[in-house]
C-alpha cells in the first residue's frame, strides 16, 4: 500500500506515523509546502518515508504529485484545499480521506462513483468518531427520540492553570471559529436558534457529569438538524444538541468577549486587524500545552429511544490523554490514527463503496473499533 500525506503539521504528523506502523505500508510520501515539522523527526526515520515539497495552491503541483501512483491520499491541508484536492484524485483515480467536514465535496459523489473512486470525508475526531458512534446508534435502535452529540479538546486538570481553564490542542482559530458560529438545537420537538454572541450565556450551559472526568461544561456547537437531516430521524427525534465540552467556568470568562464584539471577524476600522483576530493574537501564546502537561479529548453520544419494544437510554464515550512517550497529544492520536485507519481500510479494501461515503454508515464498526483498541484508544 502507497500512501501521499499533504500536510505536514500537527495532525498531518501523527498520520504518517501512523502509518509507517503498519507492516502493510510500503511507502508513505509527505508532501507540504514547508516541511519542517517532518524534516529529521526521530519518530518517522524509515526507508519507507520520503518526503516533497508541494505548493497546493498550485494546481500543476498539486496534479503532478498526486498522480505518483499512490491507492490513498490524505489531505491534512485546511479547509479550502479540500475541493481541489478532491477533483484532482477523482482524475487521477485515486482514494482520498481528510477530516474535514464533508460540504465541500458531497456534491462530487456520483462523478467519484463513476471514476470508481473513494472520497471519505469527516474521518478526524470531530467530525469522526462521532459519527461513527452515532452510525451504531442508528443501527442498535429500532428508532430515536433523543440524540445529543459532545466534544471536547482540552488540558486535563492539572494542566488547567489559566482563568480560561483552557490550552489550544487543535488550532486556536479553529476554535475561535467555532465560537462565532450561531447554533441550533432540537428541543422537546420545538428548534431552538442561539446566536453565537450568546453561546455562552447561562441559559444556554447546562453540566454533564462525564465518567472518570467528573463535571464538564457543555455549550453549544453549531446545527444540530444537519446531522438530524443526514442521519434521517428528523421525524422520530424530539430533542438533539450538539456541544462543545470544557471544564466548569470557561463560558463565565468567554461570556464578556462574546458579547463585547470581541469574536467578530469585521475590522472596527480600515487597517486595524478584526476584533477575532486580535483575540487570537493576544491569546493563542499564553494557552499552549507545556511540554510535559497533557490534553485529553472526550467524545461523548447519548441516544435515547426504543429497542425491541423496549425504552433505552445509551451512552458512548471515548477519552483519550496524550502521549508523553512520542509526544503525540489526544487531539494528534484521535485525528491522525483515525484518518490513518481509514485510509489503511480503503486500501486494503475493507471499504469498498464508491462516491463520497460517511462515517454514519460506511465505516466496518467492529473493525474500526478494533483498530482503534490496537492504538490504545477505547471506546466505553
Amino acid at each position: 500500500m502507497k500512501f501521499l500525506v499533504l500536510g505536514c503539521g500537527m495532525q498531518g504528523r501523527a498520520v504518517i506515523y501512523d502509518l509507517l506502523q503498519s507492516s502493510d505500508v510500503k511507502s508513505v510520501l509527505a508532501a507540504d509546502v514547508d516541511l519542517s515539522g517532518v524534516e529529521g523527526d526521530p519518530l518517522l526515520q524509515d526507508d519507507r518515508f520520503a518526503q516533497k515539497v508541494c505548493d497546493a495552491t498550485n494546481e500543476t503541483a498539486l496534479k503532478s504529485i498526486i498522480e505518483g501512483g499512490f491507492d490513498v491520499v490524505v489531505d491534512m491541508l485546511p479547509v479550502p484545499f479540500a475541493r481541489p484536492v478532491a477533483e484532482v484524485a477523482i482524475a487521477e483515480g485515486v482514494h482520498m480521506v481528510n477530516s474535514n467536514y464533508g460540504k465541500d465535496v458531497y456534491d462530487l459523489h456520483e462523478k467519484a462513483k463513476s471514476a470508481g473512486v473513494t472520497l471519505f470525508p469527516e474521518c478526524g475526531l470531530d467530525p469522526g468518531i462521532d459519527l461513527i458512534l452515532c452510525g451504531e446508534m442508528l443501527r442498535y435502535f429500532d428508532e430515536i427520540y433523543e440524540l445529543n452529540s459532545y466534544g471536547g479538546g482540552l488540558p486535563e486538570p492539572s494542566a488547567a492553570d489559566n482563568l480560561l481553564q483552557y490550552k489550544i490542542t487543535w488550532t486556536y482559530e479553529g476554535v475561535l471559529k467555532s465560537y462565532s458560529d450561531d447554533a441550533k438545537l432540537l428541543k422537546e420537538g420545538k428548534s431552538v436558534d442561539i446566536s453565537y454572541d450568546a453561546l455562552f450565556d447561562e441559559e444556554n450551559i447546562h453540566y454533564v457529569d462525564v465518567l472518570g472526568l467528573g463535571e464538564m461544561e457543555a455549550t453549544p456547537n453549531r446545527d444540530a438538524f444537519r446531522f438530524l437531516e443526514q442521519m434521517g430521524i428528523g421525524d422520530s427525534c424530539h430533542t438533539a444538541g450538539r456541544y462543545t465540552l470544557r471544564w466548569p467556568g470557561h463560558a463565565a470568562v468567554m461570556r464578556p468577549f462574546s458579547r463585547l464584539g470581541f469574536l467578530s471577524t469585521e475590522p472596527v476600522r480600515e487597517g486595524l486587524p478584526s476584533p477575532r483576530d486580535f483575540l487570537k493574537e493576544v491569546l493563542e501564546p499564553k494557552l499552549q500545552l507545556g511540554p510535559r502537561e497533557r490534553d485529553v479529548i472526550v467524545i461523548r453520544v447519548e441516544a435515547a429511544g426504543v429497542k425491541g419494544g423496549e425504552e433505552e437510554r445509551v451512552i458512548q464515550h471515548v477519552i483519550d490523554y496524550r502521549n508523553l512517550e512520542t509526544g503525540f497529544t489526544a487531539m494528534n492520536r484521535t485525528v491522525g490514527y483515525t484518518a490513518s485507519i481509514m485510509a489503511q481500510m480503503i486500501a486494503r479494501g475493507e471499504i469498498s463503496s464508491r462516491g463520497v461515503l460517511s462515517p454514519l454508515y460506511d465505516v466496518p464498526y467492529g473493525k474500526f473499533m478494533e483498530e482503534l483498541s490496537h492504538r490504545g484508544i477505547t471506546i466505553n
